[in-house]
Formats: structure tokens, sequence, C-alpha cells
């Protein structure tokens, strides 16, 4: 509004202007005429004046109006686009707030669970660690352990073989007078002098005897045959003969039933000989018939002194046996003694030294199926 009337009063002026004309100076006159003239000149020129400075205070007036105006306008639109602009930073700024406590979170699980995996391996590796040395030590053990026993059964071997028993390894074989004086059982000094001094006079030398020995090709064969994969399986030819020949009839006593528990014992390695001292009662776990006595032969039912009896594997029960039977069972013990012994590879000697030993063997076997037993037994 005010712009327009200071326009028009702007334009008014200008229009009046022309009409006055320009002032055009006039020789001075002499007198009080000319001073009249020059008082309304300076009026004029005064007014004039204040009218200009009025325009130009009014025209600055309505511009620094517009310029406000437009300021302000300007001002509240760049206001509003930084509201706008700072409402959008906050957001992404939350946004990512948010991103960064779930990565934190993620992080601080995962290294949660890092460690608790790393001290669980650790904990795995110590088991298994300890588990491992203690597998160790026994294995150490064992090794030590199997060492002694090859020592052991080299030993055996080398200081008792079938053909030259050592009696002290093997008690079976002593003589029960030996068994039971280790027992504590004692006798008259001068009667076992009396007896010894007998005995003595009573035993002539024997003249030593030279045998000859020829090797039977087939028996032969048959024990190099098995000696490439020695088994004690009976069907191979080599044990087929001799458990025909042999090992059966020598088992074969009155007690069928009695004997075949003997010969499987024998087989498995778990029958049992000791001596029968004097004074000791029997065991008995089953009938007494069947057991026998130290009057009675369990294997032949016969009235017969037992000086030894047998156990079959664990199961407590005592048979009472004769000199005979237990001359047998021996006989067959100590040819599966000495088979085993090939077969686990303890017996180092040419094949046919073996081999007569075995034939030796079954010479014992044979002889004691026929009664003949040593006088110790």
């Amino acid at each position: 509004m005010l712009n327009s009337s200071s326009q028009a009063s702007f334009e008014e002026d200008g229009q009046r202007q022309p009409a006055v004309g320009p002032w055009k100076p006039l020789m001075p006159s002499k007198g009080s005429k000319e001073e009249p003239e020059s008082r309304c000149q300076d009026a004029g020129g005064a007014d004039e004046t204040q009218s200009t400075e009025q325009l130009n205070v009014s025209r600055l007036r309505s511009s620094s109006v517009e310029i406000r105006e437009k300021g302000s306008e300007f001002l509240k639109e760049e206001l509003h686009k930084a509201q706008k602009e700072l409402k959008l930073k906050d957001k992404e700024c939350e946004r990512l707030s948010k991103v960064r406590e779930q990565l934190e979170q993620e992080l601080e699980e995962l290294t949660a669970s890092l460690f608790e995996e790393a001290h669980k391996m650790v904990r795995e590796a110590n088991t298994k660690q300890a588990a491992s040395e203690k597998q160790l030590r026994e294995a150490r053990g064992k090794i030590d352990m199997l060492q002694a026993e090859v020592t052991a059964l080299k030993t055996l071997v080398i200081t008792s073989t079938p053909s030259s028993p050592n009696r002290e390894l093997h008690p079976q074989l002593q003589s029960p007078s030996k068994a039971v004086f280790r027992k504590g059982h004692g006798r008259n000094k001068s009667t076992s002098s009396a007896m010894v001094s007998a005995a003595s006079q009573n035993v002539t030398p024997e003249p030593v005897s030279h045998e000859c020995k020829e090797v039977d090709s087939i028996l032969f064969a048959e024990f190099q045959a098995w000696k490439e994969s020695p088994t004690l399986d009976k069907s191979c030819s080599f044990l087929d003969r001799i458990y025909r020949e042999d090992v059966g009839p020598c088992l074969d006593f009155t007690k069928q039933e009695l004997s075949e528990l003997v010969r499987v014992a024998v087989e498995q390695n778990t029958l049992t000989i000791e001596p029968v001292a004097s004074q000791t009662l029997p065991v008995v776990k089953v009938s007494a018939e069947e057991c026998g006595g130290p009057k009675k032969c369990a294997l032949s039912g016969l009235p017969r002194t037992c000086k030894h009896r047998i156990m079959l594997g664990d199961s407590g029960n005592y048979y009472y046996i004769s000199p005979s039977c237990r001359a047998r069972i021996t006989a067959v013990c100590n040819f599966f003694t000495y088979i085993r012994y090939i077969q686990q590879g303890l017996v180092r000697q040419d094949v046919e030294l073996m081999y007569w030993e075995v034939m030796r063997l079954r010479r014992e076997m044979s002889l004691a199926k026929l009664g003949f037993y040593p006088s110790e037994m």
C-alpha cells in the first residue's frame, strides 16, 4: 500500500514540475524591489528539497519493507528445509544407532560363542591327551609284561622241553614223595635213609642202548605241511592221524563221560594235576563214586592207590586218578605243550629235529596206553 501511494505522489510531482518551469535569474535591480523576489525563490527551493527528501524516505521505507518480507519468506523456507533435513538426519542417526547396537550385540554373542568353543576344544584336547597318556602307560605296561612273558617262555623252552622237563616248573611231574616232603610231612630219618640205601643196592645200571631211526616219508610230509601253518585244528592230516592213533586211545578210559571232559580240558589247556598228601581229605562236590578217592581211580573205576588228583577248568571238582591214568594224561599234555610251542614260534630247531621230538612224544603216548609208565609216577 505504501509503495503504490508513494509512486502516485511521485508521478504527480513529476507532472507538476514542468508547469513551474525553470528558474531564470534576473539582473538585480536597485532598491527594494529585488529582495522580495529572492525570498520567494529561496522559499520555493526549500519546499522542493523537502519534498524530494520525503520522496526518498518513502522509497527507502517501501524498499526495506519489501526486502524484509522477502527475506522473512526466504528464511522461513530455508528453516522449513533445514527442519526437514534435520528430521531425516535424526531418523538416519536413529537407524544407524540401532544397526550399531545390533552389530555390537552380535559381536558380543559371537565373541562369547568363540570363547566358549575355544574352552570346549581345550577341555576336549586335555581329556583326549589324558586318555592318550593313560593308554600309552597301559600299553607300555602291557609291552613290558609281554616282554617278560616272552623271556619267561624262552627260558622255559630252553630249560624245560617235553624230552627233558623242568620239574620245578612242572609240579605235576614231581614224585609224590617229594611233593609230600615239600608240604611239610616228615619221616623218620633212619627209616628214610634205610629205604634209600636199600633202593640204591637194588638198582642196577642199565646198558646204554643205541637205537636206529629212519624217517617215515608220509609222516614227515604231513608234519612239514602242518609246520608251514601250525594250527590246533583236528581237520589237518597231521593232527587227525595223531588223534586217531595216539590221543584218542590214550585218553579212552572206562568212564567215557569223564574221559570226554578230560580230553576237552587237555585240548583247552585247562586241566590241573596236583599230588595228594596222605593226610588230605577229599574235596567232594559231586558224588563220591564219580570223584573216586585215594583208593579208587575215578577214570578207570578200579581200586588203585591214587597219589594225584585232577581238576577240570575252574569247576572246583577234584577227581582222583591212578599212576597209570596220570601217565597217560601227562603224555598227551606233553604232546600238546610241544605243538603249542611250535605254533607260537618258541621252538627254533631244524624241522627234522622237531619231527623226531614229535615222534618221541607219540611213542610216550603209546607206551602209556599200553600201561608202561615211570616208577616215580
